[in-house]
């Protein structure tokens, strides 16, 4: 199989220095401030971003190391196939956040409903368009029993020394 490469873009910032006590998704994350730093020679990229209320942000979780196909997620006590959750210990490990743009000052975004450690490698962006992104009718598995907790689940080590 073949390696790609990717090139960071820039780097999130946030208040979050370690994974544990981190929420573990945007939604359980509300109204928490953050900001990207993009790299100049990426900067120009930023043109027309600012009308956008929300953005996609891509990027390496670059503390996980190593992958399991069976993991316990942070909503639950039960092994479930790591592509049947949103855990960072993946065989790539990308992760994808939704997340209001506050403003664009330069080569700088000020973000808010934040979950992603700081210093964490930005690899893309993408607008959000609720016309594109959004779906109606849609099931979610396992997890529907549990997302009203996201709001108040933090994140833990479980997956940083490779047990679950």
């Amino acid at each position: 199989m073949n390696k790609i490469h990717y090139t960071p873009i820039g780097v999130i910032r946030s208040p979050f220095k370690m994974v544990e006590g981190m929420p573990i998704q945007p939604s359980g994350a509300k109204g928490i401030a953050g900001s990207v730093e993009i790299y100049e020679m990426f900067a120009d990229g930023l043109k027309d971003l600012e009308g956008f209320s929300h953005i996609i942000l891509i990027y390496h979780l670059h503390r996980s190391r190593g992958f399991k196909l069976h993991v316990k997620p942070f909503l639950d006590d039960q092994l479930r196939g790591v592509f049947a959750t949103r855990a960072p210990r993946r065989p790539n490990a990308i992760g994808i956040s939704v997340v209001r743009l506050l403003q664009v000052d330069r080569n700088i975004l000020n973000i808010e409903d934040v979950d992603i450690l700081d210093g964490t490698p930005l690899l893309d962006i993408k607008p959000y368009v609720p016309a594109f992104d959004e779906r109606d009718v849609v099931k979610t598995g396992w997890v529907s029993s549990r997302v009203d907790s996201v709001a108040v689940v933090r994140s833990d080590d479980r997956f940083k020394s490779g047990e679950e």
